[in-house]
């Protein structure tokens, strides 16, 4: 810091305090003014002490690295700041699991916007470019959807199939299946878009059928797409036949829910000698098998076996958790129709086998009343559950191995939901499959991380982990000497923190 005198065009002499830093010269203050010598000697003595008052100030509170510090976050603007944390947690799985043998930069964007901000394509740019400063064109990522189905599906499930192998140890002996709607609030039907049986309940909206085939544990295997009015049965075959081709599959055991059970389909998978396991309707077998079931003293975690044919066994499991579960859906599905007659809302057309619209009836030819004998005849039915299959597992293990179905469960809850696999906003047949091939990796993803959350007995869930990825950042400087641009994550908190750090000792 030093006195500089400055001659003035008016012939007066100013008086400054000037200052240097990384070669640049600022006015820290102007003592004044003068044009008679003594005014100006006046005027120096006065900035010598303003030059002993800033640096003694800078001794009590400024150092010379708080003004480099100062100077730097001055350069620093918002681009500087990058969201960084999908890219580091769900971008390494990405990797990890073998997807970034894909050569396509744009899938992984998508895949990964997915996970940490599922919105619509249009959404999904912007987030790209405010976020992480990746610029993309919408017309060029609807031009990449277009072609992104039938150049990518396949190599998507390859990835997906050898990861899940990998997983399970190199065996795939027990296989889950299942299907579920994807319904489109549009009116309007088209080849894909079809109205037709909504597990929803949207049966007046044009949908789609999605089937999944998964190992043990829930890990994906394959996935097709279907027409909104297919019957579900009519997949089976095909889809196991597909599958078990594409993958080189031996012949493992199918395990599906009650939905899937026929007898075309039974036929078929004996014939094509797969073994199964499929839930039963045992309230629609014949009249001498119900007799059968119902005759039984059962107590918690009763099983009754019963031969039906040469290869066929029908398993009835009883549980009293599931008894106490029946009742109370009984019981709280009785009120929903209680208020609904009370309100006169019902009609002739309500009175079907649909859930508890079984327990209607017509009074007459004007009037719709509630079965009581119906709905109390069923309560000898709560907590029975069954299964027929064909396979010689102990029937526990046929119980054991039909409880996985929840992981498939699961997996279309958690596209549902985290990953917001609905609503839609596509109407091409291209588009839409290639919505699906992306929300399919991202499972492939979320599922990876669910285990590794588990196995390292973290607290954080996967919601909470994908949402403290948003505030994970990354900033970028250039130093004021060197020139050289460096990047820094900036510090994470306690959950960030760990979060890290399990994604790095697994990936």
């Amino acid at each position: 810091m030093f006195i500089r005198q400055l001659k003035n065009r008016s012939g007066s002499t100013s008086v400054q305090v000037i200052s240097k830093f990384s070669g640049r010269y600022k006015v820290r203050k102007t003592i004044g003014s003068a044009t008679t010598q003594q005014k100006i000697d006046e005027l120096i003595l006065l900035a010598k002490q303003e030059i002993k008052n800033i640096e003694h100030q800078q001794e009590l509170f400024v150092s010379e690295n708080d003004i480099r510090a100062d100077l730097l976050f001055e350069a620093l603007s918002n681009a500087s700041i990058r969201t960084l944390g999908p890219e580091i947690i769900f971008g390494k799985i990405y990797d990890f699991i073998g997807f970034n043998k894909i050569s396509e930069d744009m899938f992984r964007h998508l895949v990964i916007s997915r996970m940490a901000f599922p919105l619509s394509k249009l959404k999904t740019i912007e987030y790209l470019y405010r976020y992480q400063g990746i610029s993309l064109d919408i017309d060029a990522i609807y031009r990449f959807l277009d072609k992104l189905n039938n150049k990518l599906k396949h190599q998507v499930e390859q990835i997906a199939f050898a990861n899940t192998l990998r997983i399970l140890n190199g065996e795939i002996s027990v296989v889950f299946y299942d299907m579920t709607t994807l319904y489109f609030e549009a009116s309007d039907e088209d080849d894909l878009r079809k109205t037709g049986f909504s597990k929803d309940g949207k049966h007046q909206c044009p949908q789609i059928y999605i089937g999944l085939l998964v190992g043990l544990g829930g890990y994906a295997i394959g996935y097709d797409i279907y027409e909104g009015n297919t019957y579900e049965g009519h997949t089976l075959i095909p889809f196991v036949e597909n599958i078990s081709k594409k993958f080189n599959l031996n012949k493992p055991i199918i395990v599906a829910d009650a939905g899937l059970l026929s007898n075309e389909n039974i036929i078929n998978l004996e014939e094509k000698q797969y073994e199964y396991i499929i839930g039963a309707r045992i309230k629609n077998e014949t009249n001498e098998i119900k007799k059968q079931i119902l005759k039984e003293t059962y107590n918690d975690d009763s099983v009754l076996n019963i031969v039906k044919n040469l290869n066929t066994r029908l398993i009835v499991h009883y549980s009293d958790k599931r008894a106490k579960k029946d009742e109370y859906n009984r019981k709280r599905g009785l009120m929903r129709l209680e208020k609904q007659v009370k309100s006169g809302k019902l009609t002739k057309s309500n009175i079907n086998n649909r859930g508890y619209n079984k327990y209607l009836k017509m009074n007459g030819e004007i009037s719709i009343e509630i079965d009581y004998q119906k709905y109390s005849n069923d309560n000898k039915w709560d907590g029975l559950k069954g299964y027929i299959t064909n396979t010689k597992l102990t029937n526990k293990k046929v119980i054991d191995n039909y409880k996985n179905l929840w992981h498939i469960e699961k997996a279309f809850r958690m596209s549902k939901t985290d990953l917001r696999i609905r609503p839609i906003y596509h109407r091409l047949r291209s588009r839409i499959e290639a919505h699906i091939c992306i929300s399919f990796t991202a499972y492939c993803i979320y599922k990876e991380l669910e285990r590794v959350l588990y196995a390292e007995k973290s607290s954080l869930s996967l919601k909470k982990a994908a949402e403290i990825t948003h505030n994970m950042y990354q900033i970028t400087y250039t130093l004021p000497d060197s020139k050289i641009t460096k990047s820094k994550l900036l510090k994470m908190d306690e959950e960030q923190a760990e979060l890290y750090q399990i994604i790095n000792k697994n990936f």
